[in-house]
């Protein structure tokens, strides 16, 4: 641009356009919890989301394994340490439900998170 202004046509169809990007209730929740951050910090961010998925994937695999050594030794430590695998194990997948449940009833399953708890 030279320097030349904005006509007043071409500021009514901004302003519309400006008004229909507001009614845009994500974009507008996106845009305001926006903050200029360094490069790269994105990838933190997905990794704190999928943390819960990948502690229960891991969890579960553990469950298992003590399940399978405490069944064969009869060892009370290896039982205990079943049970406290398996409780922790059910309380992820509690929480990924509940997770999961609240972005179907948002709409925005098929969407990467998130909202900081991603998003949950």
């Amino acid at each position: 641009m030279d320097g030349a202004g904005l006509s007043q046509r071409e500021r009514a169809i901004l302003a519309g356009i400006e008004e229909q990007l507001r009614t845009d209730a994500l974009l507008d929740r996106r845009l305001r919890t926006m903050r200029p951050g360094l490069p790269f910090t994105e990838a933190p961010g997905l990794l704190r989301g999928r943390l819960l998925t990948l502690g229960t994937g891991l969890g579960g695999a553990m469950t298992a394994v003590l399940l399978v050594m405490a069944a064969s030794s009869s060892s009370p430590a290896l039982i205990w340490a079943f049970a406290a695998t398996w409780v922790l194990t059910l309380s992820g997948l509690s929480l990924l439900l509940c997770r999961w449940s609240r972005r179907l009833a948002a709409g925005h399953l098929g969407t990467d998170r998130p909202d900081g708890d991603a998003q949950d």
